[in-house]
């Protein structure tokens, strides 16, 4: 089942940078922080925590849901300096992926600070990720089996 998007364009494009954020390497997010002119400084307002998620799914992406099982998460809640508040949520134990994913969040929600993490950090990461995508299916292609009915000869 794909994931909602609101019909609000400013939680729009935040769903969607926290999607590509929170699938994005721990040291592309290191390079991100370090490439910005003036690191932000940032407080936590929920310390960087592990536990589990229940992940649930349909049979046959329509079906009746249930529940597939538990999945380790990670997530952030910090405050930049003027207050504004960004989350971070992401797979695995890695808690200080999850806080980087919190403070690019809060930066993003900057109008001004938007653009240069859009180009420094959320369109490399997309590109990157449609990369990996199209070499999956290319993968899968070369795999792919015509299968098809021999005639013999026999009258």
């Amino acid at each position: 089942m794909p994931a909602q998007v609101s019909s609000d364009p400013n939680i729009a494009a935040r769903q969607r940078r926290l999607r590509l954020l929170a699938r994005a390497d721990r040291a592309t997010l290191e390079a991100a922080l370090a490439a910005l002119p003036s690191p932000p400084a940032w407080r936590r307002l929920k310390q960087p925590e592990t536990g589990l998620a229940m992940v649930r799914a349909r049979a046959g992406g329509a079906g009746q849901r249930f529940n597939l099982g538990e999945m380790t998460l990670s997530r952030c809640v910090v405050a930049l300096q003027d207050g504004v508040m960004g989350v971070g949520y992401v797979q695995g134990r890695d808690q200080r992926r999850a806080e980087l994913v919190a403070v690019f969040d809060a930066l993003s929600q900057d109008t001004t600070e938007a653009g240069r993490i859009e180009q420094l950090l959320i369109a490399p990461v997309e590109r990157r990720l449609a990369e990996a995508r199209q070499q999956r299916a290319a993968k899968v292609a070369a795999t792919k089996v015509d299968f098809f009915t021999l005639v013999r000869g026999e009258d």
